[in-house]
């Protein structure tokens, strides 16, 4: 079998199923002498001449009509196998998706993502990962993670693409009734403040870390910790203030009543939000499904975290 071309096999069933070189031409969309080639060919493989003229035109011969059969279930089976591989149906599939996040990420995507999930896809589950860079690149190449979603720069090679959701930027975290909480906050009163420093696998802080070094801004950082989530509890008994994403920022005052913020006493460089993944799925249906359905729930348009002062009278962070 080894010496048997398989495109030939289309050819067998046409001529089976026609009855006609010219009419089997037709339906396979090639020309009447390649159709001939072909049949040419099988004849010379099998040793037989398999269609044979008759007063009612071509019909099988015997080897033919034993040949035949098994090369229309060997073709089916290729047809939907391929057409089976191309079909996702979220409504029905079992899988689990994973999505590589700070946990900044978390507090973004994951409520409206899960949401969306028990309505779109409710027989499938959602795993979020907080890994190293280089195993994030790692873990989309293999494909163990679908997407990474967020602040991701070092995912900028030619492997992968990346698509901008929306832009983030910074505030200022402290106790309510911090005695800075009521004022515009100077310079110099950020500067002699203790500050809770968070230093976390999410690259979005080296924003503000790389600005204030540049800058030649000094805090006094008398608490460093891996963790966003536990920053309202320690604030809330505290006088230390943090520079935090202003996603974290309206969260945690919307959930803690002894929190709330003030504006930057600079103006801090932004930052997009994106979705990345590697070429190797770019057209792979399912992980397509995943990322509209992402693009979907986060724009410019649907960002519902306030992006400037003046928006918090639009949308407060205090639920009603």
């Amino acid at each position: 079998m080894h010496d048997l071309d398989l495109n030939l096999i289309p050819f067998l069933v046409a001529l089976d199923e026609k009855r006609s070189v010219s009419r089997a031409a037709r339906a396979l969309g090639v020309s009447q002498p390649r159709v001939s080639t072909a049949l040419g060919r099988l004849r010379e493989y099998f040793n037989d001449p398999l269609f044979v003229r008759t007063s009612r035109g071509m019909e099988p011969t015997p080897r033919a009509l034993a040949l035949v059969p098994s090369a229309r279930e060997a073709l089916d089976r290729i047809q939907k196998g391929m057409v089976e591989t191309q079909r996702f149906d979220p409504a029905t599939t079992p899988d689990t998706f994973s999505i590589a996040l700070s946990d900044v990420g978390e507090i973004v995507f994951l409520p409206q993502l899960l949401r969306a999930f028990g309505e779109l896809a409710p027989n499938a589950s959602l795993r979020s990962v907080s890994l190293p860079p280089v195993q994030v690149e790692r873990g989309l190449e293999s494909g163990e993670v679908d997407l990474a979603v967020g602040y991701f720069p070092d995912l900028a090679g030619t492997n992968f693409f990346q698509q901008r959701l929306f832009t983030h930027r910074f505030l200022v975290l402290m106790r309510s009734e911090h005695p800075l909480a009521s004022g515009k906050l100077t310079i110099e009163q950020f500067a002699s403040c203790g500050h809770a420093v968070v230093r976390a696998e999410g690259r979005s802080q080296e924003v503000l870390e790389n600005y204030l070094d540049r800058n030649r801004i000094r805090r006094r950082a008398v608490l460093e910790t891996s963790h966003f989530m536990s920053l309202p509890f320690i604030l809330a008994k505290t006088d230390l203030i943090a520079t935090v994403p202003h996603a974290i920022g309206y969260a945690y005052v919307a959930e803690h009543a002894s929190i709330t913020f003030v504006e930057p006493p600079f103006t801090l460089p932004r930052y997009d939000l994106k979705q990345h993944w590697h070429r190797k799925f770019h057209n792979d249906p399912r992980t397509t499904w995943l990322r509209l359905l992402v693009t979907s729930l986060f724009n410019d348009e649907k960002d519902e975290w306030p992006k400037e002062p003046a928006d918090r009278a639009k949308k407060s962070p205090r639920p009603a």
